[in-house]
């Protein structure tokens, strides 16, 4: 339960009081691509949390997209991600080619959870829509 987000382990236990401490890693997984939606979708310098919360404008790259952009969109997500989502360790952002949709920009996420006393990888499916949104999804 300490892996969630502040606000979400109040309404947790106010909603479940008999599983107070008990971490489910389903949970877990809910909570940080939620999260990592939220983060990925805040362009930076528009939110009063700080400066750098979020991501550069990726419109301007998306609709001028050529290769040479890929590197800066994976390394500004993994930083961002790196920055502002503690509960994930070993991110790596790497870019999926894919011949079918020639709009959007496909990412995978790999990173790792720690729960407790052990370390679960995952994976989350990212793409960058030509209108600058990004999509996550395990």
């Amino acid at each position: 339960m300490r892996e969630d987000r502040l606000l979400e382990q109040i309404r947790y236990i106010e909603d479940h009081p008999d599983k107070r401490g008990l971490s489910d890693p389903a949970r877990v997984v809910a909570s940080i691509l939620s999260h990592l939606r939220k983060i990925l979708n805040t362009r930076q310098g528009s939110a009063l949390i700080a400066e750098d919360y979020g991501v550069p404008d990726f419109t301007d790259l998306a609709s001028n997209f050529g290769l040479d952009a890929i590197p800066d969109i994976e390394r500004s997500i993994n930083q961002t991600i790196l920055k502002y989502e503690p509960r994930l360790n070993n991110v790596k952002v790497v870019y999926v080619p894919q011949a079918s949709d020639v709009l959007s920009v496909p990412f995978k996420l790999e990173a790792e959870i720690r729960l407790e006393d052990r370390v679960v990888p995952v994976v989350f499916e990212t793409v960058l829509e030509a209108d600058g949104r990004i999509n996550i999804k395990e």
